[in-house]
């Protein structure tokens, strides 16, 4: 995570803090979210010699999808956020396939997802998600606060 902080601050962004060893990265930046996302994604592409997707929430964002959780009641290491760059389309989830005890719901750029036994025991595929990334309430918690703290 020590190179991800180089590349961020490379490209001009402040108080650059990670998460995690999973690419959790915010900071500070005056440009806008879509030149953020190409910004490094340019970055890491020449890091790591192939493409390298990013995906961007400001502050704000990390915040209501945090308090959009739709299970709320569930434990925080079974409810998933799966970040996408764009809304999902509004029939995502009939493509769903695999779903035992899963609950879903859509976001606004996000799939929420409840794995009651777990995401490593689920067969759960969602087409629509296949891009996104995914994160468990705890670490969108953890990445809200620390934004929340710039």
């Amino acid at each position: 995570m020590a190179e991800l902080k180089v590349i961020c601050r490379d490209a001009g962004f402040t108080r650059v803090q990670t998460y995690i060893a999973s690419g959790n990265v915010v900071f500070e930046s005056k440009a806008s979210p879509a030149r953020v996302k190409s910004n490094l994604e340019r970055r890491l592409r020449d890091y790591v010699g192939k493409p390298v997707g990013v995906v961007v929430r400001t502050a704000s964002e990390m915040q209501a999808i945090l308090r959009a959780n739709p299970f709320p009641k569930a434990a925080p290491k079974h409810a998933y956020a799966i970040f996408l760059d764009e809304p999902p389309p509004r029939d995502a989830l009939k493509h769903a396939t695999g779903a035992k005890d899963e609950e879903l719901q859509l976001g606004v750029r996000e799939i929420y997802v409840h794995y009651g036994s777990g995401m490593g025991r689920s067969k759960l595929k969602i087409p629509a998600a296949k891009s996104g990334t995914a994160r468990n309430m705890n670490t969108v918690a953890k990445l809200a606060d620390m934004v929340s703290k710039l």
